[in-house]
């Protein structure tokens, strides 16, 4: 009977890749409603961005020190010591220029990755460059991971996780009342460079699955979906996080169903049906809740004496 099912005798490596990308959505929904909350989506896109620069780095210094292939945790370090300087680069103009943040993140975005895409057009002349498929990590290459590389994203996610629930009080004072914490003596800036770590840890871990275009989406939008839905942070954790969680394993399900189909795009389109539905029809905060609290307000002032 189990034969006749879409999806019924997945392989291991698929079984592997569902688990890994759907602990990835989990992940990424929640560190992402920290950004959501501090505003800082756009800190987020150029931090993915900025990673390019490093894998391809990462790849010819492994290259000069004879690895041959494509060394996954070493691809992944270099892209987070790349998106780590970026955040340094932004933080620092912030602070030692009169340029506001929006203008620090745009010029940090374009020079990061710009200068991957040159170093990523000069090493793609070389053969170990095209076997190793480095350009599967700007839009993200699920079919091609092995269960190893599975199990890795799955760690990261993880340790991204333990991560929020360990500075929650932190990471919510962060979000919600900075001003209040500086003034108490918070070391605030700490807590801002942890929240990085964990957006940069989060980043890496997808470039694998939906690349360092589409990864931005898949920290921003589970969590604003949520915030449609909730006012408590709790919640909308949970929500944000459930959100990703089957944004990536439909993703992936439809993907391996369906193998013309990018897995990447395809989580990211997943995530983005479920912000469409929670901004239409959530009940805090959706539009038709509102329509309608607004369409009974008029009433009940039209049929007052």
């Amino acid at each position: 009977m189990m034969e006749g099912l879409p999806f019924a005798g997945m392989g291991h490596n698929t079984a592997m890749v569902l688990a890994g990308t759907t602990a990835l959505g989990i992940a990424a929904g929640t560190v992402g409603c920290f950004m959501v909350l501090r505003r800082r989506a756009l800190v987020s896109d150029a931090l993915s961005h900025a990673t390019l620069p490093g894998i391809v780095i990462a790849f010819l210094v492994g290259l000069a020190l004879g690895v041959e292939g494509r060394s996954l945790p070493l691809l992944l370090l270099g892209a987070a010591l790349s998106g780590a300087l970026a955040v340094a680069c932004i933080q620092a103009i912030t602070r030692w220029t009169r340029l506001p943040e929006d203008a620090a993140i745009g010029a940090v975005l374009s020079c990061f990755f710009g200068l991957g895409v040159v170093l990523l057009s000069v090493v793609q002349a070389l053969p170990a460059a095209n076997a190793a498929g480095l350009k599967g990590f700007i839009f993200g290459q699920t079919a091609a991971m092995r269960s190893g590389e599975a199990a890795t994203l799955a760690v990261l996610a993880l340790a991204a996780l333990a991560g929020v629930a360990l500075f929650f009080k932190e990471l919510r004072l962060l979000a919600f009342d900075e001003g209040f914490a500086r003034a108490a003596g918070w070391p605030t800036g700490r807590f801002d460079l942890g929240l990085m770590a964990l957006v940069t840890l989060v980043t890496v871990a997808g470039l694998q699955t939906v690349g360092l275009v589409l990864i931005i989406a898949l920290l921003i939008t589970p969590a604003a979906a949520a915030r449609f839905w909730t006012d408590r942070l709790g919640i909308m954790l949970l929500v944000a996080g459930l959100i990703g969680g089957l944004s990536g394993g439909i993703g992936a399900l439809l993907s391996a169903r369906f193998q013309n189909l990018p897995a990447g795009a395809i989580i990211v389109l997943v995530a983005s049906c479920f912000f469409m539905a929670s901004l239409f029809f959530a009940p805090a905060r959706g539009l038709l809740a509102r329509t309608l609290r607004r369409a009974r307000l008029r009433a009940s002032l039209g049929a007052a004496p």
